[in-house]
């Protein structure tokens, strides 16, 4: 990567991404993230800071556009079951394609005290997921999809926090069998 302007800050975070998930944020080493990245030190420095706040925007990077995918579904979701079992079967299966896959990735940084926590950012992608889910809920419930006893900021809390218990039972590798049978009850919750 050159200094013409041909630096694509997104393009490289999207390429060391994957370092970190398979070798943890202390398992990386700043000469690794140069490698991947084909720059010298003091690039890496003036374009991401340091190798915390280059871990800090991955993470980022990686939730938002993990986030955005779910949201579009749910915001444009003609029938509100298949688009939820749809966006809890897509966070359950990026788990369960790579359990170790950011496991640890909200505590593994420390913070500098600059800027929200990894923790912070990941609770706010979580309610971004949230407030997806309540949004399309609440628009089903509108056209009658939903009985009209059920709430749906009540049933979008359920559902992320379901889906994060399943994110930590998974790491167990329980097995489809059991993922099927606790994503059916939780299907059941919107009838």
């Amino acid at each position: 990567m050159g200094r013409n302007g041909d630096f694509d800050v997104d393009r490289s975070v999207d390429r060391a991404m994957d370092l970190f998930w398979r070798r943890g944020y202390t398992g990386t080493s700043l000469q690794d993230l140069l490698d991947v990245l084909s720059i010298g030190s003091l690039s890496f420095y003036a374009a991401f800071g340091s190798k915390e706040q280059f871990y800090r925007r991955a993470l980022e990077r990686c939730s938002a556009l993990q986030v955005e995918d779910l949201v579009k579904i749910l915001e444009h979701a003609a029938e509100i079951r298949p688009a939820v079992r749809q966006v809890l079967v897509a966070m359950i299966e990026a788990d369960r394609a790579d359990p170790s896959r950011g496991s640890d990735a909200a505590g593994e940084a420390g913070g500098d005290g600059a800027g929200p926590s990894v923790a912070e950012r990941a609770v706010a992608a979580l309610c971004r997921v949230e407030s997806a889910l309540a949004g399309a809920l609440d628009r089903a419930k509108s056209r009658g999809d939903l009985p009209p006893g059920k709430d749906p900021v009540e049933l979008a809390r359920f559902l992320a926090t379901f889906v994060q218990g399943l994110r930590v039972v998974g790491r167990a590798r329980l097995g489809r069998s059991f993922v099927e049978d606790a994503l059916a009850v939780a299907m059941r919750a919107l009838d």
